[in-house]
């Protein structure tokens, strides 16, 4: 992973305005990516606000970032501990060990070589946790073994393990490969919620073994990449890891990828968004609450993630924001940006500037 651009004007990395494939990450995979920063001793202020990232909103559990800003962070962090597994294991995962990581994927006929390649790399990295492939009947499955008790409760070292794995799987056949369940070897989190769009609908926590399971049929696809394509993956990694390989087979992203065609202020009706996907009203409700979602939720959170990137990557002022969001009055955004984000977009905004 390559080292992320100076900071820009105001000590933020500016970007595009927001597309489709923007999205936010929860505070809380901030904090563990920053955890063993903080124990070595290694300037976490300075890594967040170099990343765009306000060291302010770790204190604030509701609080996001932009996943562009995520993304240059995952890069600070491996960048400052010469260790792209941050700290989660015994050895250090060397920079440059992705980039070689992928070299030796890509040279796979189909997925299951280049998943087999990807897996043994692993092996070779880690020591405190392995990555193993394995079958159920139809499903193609990768399982998390564990060494020690400390590794077994490391979330942060399954999850982010499991979305290099997965992000990896899916670059190879360009693609994404929907994961069709999936289980952790630790108590549920806080934030489990997050797992949905990250995994599957279908989760379970306190199992024996952290493991995803996908559709075996996959593994005979080939793979499409070459050394050409690589060298675009690795430059834009692990932002196109971390967004556009999210769970999208679910009807809740069906929705997301219709609201986000429509200007925010312009969103349809529910009754009307039922014609469209060919439901009645009830039964599309139904089918929502089967996968924990509203059509309220998501119109919130399509609102929140915008709002969060705009303050965030441009020089918008709040008011356009907000009529741009369609909220019919500046207050009213004001209160939904502080729901979002436990701040208002004035002080989130300037809690972005680098200290005089």
């Amino acid at each position: 992973m390559q080292e992320p651009a100076e900071a820009g004007r105001r000590g933020l990395r500016r970007l595009p305005a927001p597309t489709s494939e923007k999205g936010t990450v929860s505070i809380c995979f901030v904090a563990a990516a920053v955890e063993h920063v903080a124990r070595r001793g290694l300037g976490v202020e300075s890594v967040l606000l170099r990343s765009g990232i306000s060291p302010s909103l770790l204190g604030t559990p509701q609080a996001r970032v932009s996943a562009a800003n995520y993304a240059v962070l995952w890069r600070l962090v491996a960048r400052v501990l010469d260790d792209e597994f941050f700290g989660q294991d015994s050895r250090r995962m060397k920079c440059g060990s992705f980039a070689m990581l992928c070299r030796t994927a890509v040279h796979g006929a189909t997925l299951r070589q280049g998943l087999d390649r990807t897996l043994r790399f692993f092996r070779l990295l880690l020591d405190d946790i392995e990555a193993v492939a394995g079958s159920e009947g139809t499903a193609a499955t990768v399982t998390l073994r564990t060494r020690t008790a400390a590794a077994a409760q490391r979330m942060f070292a399954h999850e982010a393990l499991l979305i290099m794995i997965h992000g990896v799987a899916c670059w190879l056949v360009g693609r994404r490969i929907p994961i069709t369940a999936a289980c952790f070897a630790y108590p549920e989190p806080a934030h489990s919620a997050e797992y949905r769009l990250m995994y599957s609908t279908q989760l379970q926590f306190s199992q024996p073994h952290t493991r995803i399971s996908f559709d075996a049929a996959y593994l005979d696809l080939p793979v499409v990449q070459n050394e050409r394509s690589l060298k675009e993956f690795l430059r834009v990694a692990p932002q196109n890891i971390l967004v556009k390989y999210k769970n999208a087979n679910s009807l809740a992203a069906r929705i997301r990828r219709r609201l986000r065609q429509l200007l925010p202020g312009d969103l349809p009706e529910f009754e009307a968004l039922a014609g469209e996907l060919n439901m009645t009203p009830i039964t599309l409700r139904r089918r929502l609450q089967d996968e924990g979602e509203s059509y309220q939720s998501l119109k919130d959170q399509l609102r929140r993630d915008l709002a969060i990137t705009y303050m965030s990557h441009t020089d918008r002022s709040v008011r356009d924001i907000a009529l741009e969001l369609g909220f019919a009055e500046p207050s009213a955004f004001h209160r939904a940006f502080k729901k979002w984000t436990g701040t208002a977009p004035g002080a989130y905004r300037r809690s972005l500037q680098p200290p005089p």
